[in-house]
């Protein structure tokens, strides 16, 4: 089971980016988690589309496209989700034709600062995401509330109740994505 997981954020030091590191590490046997880097996808333009579509873009497309599932770190900004996870969402919704993004089986999942975690951040992607028909697994949730006390100065999770949730959670994902291939 091959899945494509990205961040909703663009920083070198991103604790989401942290969060798809720890998943890939504690990945199911069977499930081989690929993180695709966001930076250089420029800001969804109808105008480039699909003639002149950054070769960047294609290539997150495609990754999409082959994924059996797709998961999400999606950081909150302003209580919401950030530009860069929308932009995202945007490219993944193109050609309105066939999305790559539509009917993928996805999980979203998220870690922040404040107490909340992302779940107003989860809450607007899911909404977003419902428009494409994507199928987002209802539950469980991951929420990795005051991330900053649960990853150690080089970014590896070391909270040992949030690696045993992750590690559900991936389990769950799993399952989820082989009924709803």
């Amino acid at each position: 089971m091959n899945i494509l997981a990205f961040a909703g954020s663009l920083r070198k030091a991103s604790l989401n980016k942290a969060l798809l590191r720890a998943a890939s590490n504690l990945a199911p046997d069977g499930m081989n988690i690929e993180i695709f880097d966001l930076e250089g996808i420029p800001l969804f333009n109808a105008d480039l589309e699909p003639d002149n579509e950054p070769g960047r873009v294609r290539t997150f497309k495609n990754a999409i496209r082959k994924a059996d599932g797709i998961l999400i770190a999606s950081p909150e900004y302003n209580h919401g989700m950030t530009g860069v996870t929308k932009n995202a969402v945007d490219w993944g919704s193109r050609p309105a034709s066939d999305p790559p993004l539509r009917g993928k089986p996805l999980g979203v999942l998220g870690a922040s600062p404040g107490v909340t975690g992302t779940a107003r951040s989860q809450d607007q992607l899911r909404q977003c995401l419902k428009a494409l028909n994507a199928r987002v697994m209802p539950a469980p949730e991951l929420l990795v509330f005051r991330a900053m006390e649960k990853f150690d100065k080089e970014g590896d999770l070391t909270d040992e109740k949030t690696l045993t949730h992750l590690k559900k959670y991936l389990g769950a994902l799993a399952d989820w994505i082989e009924v709803n291939r």
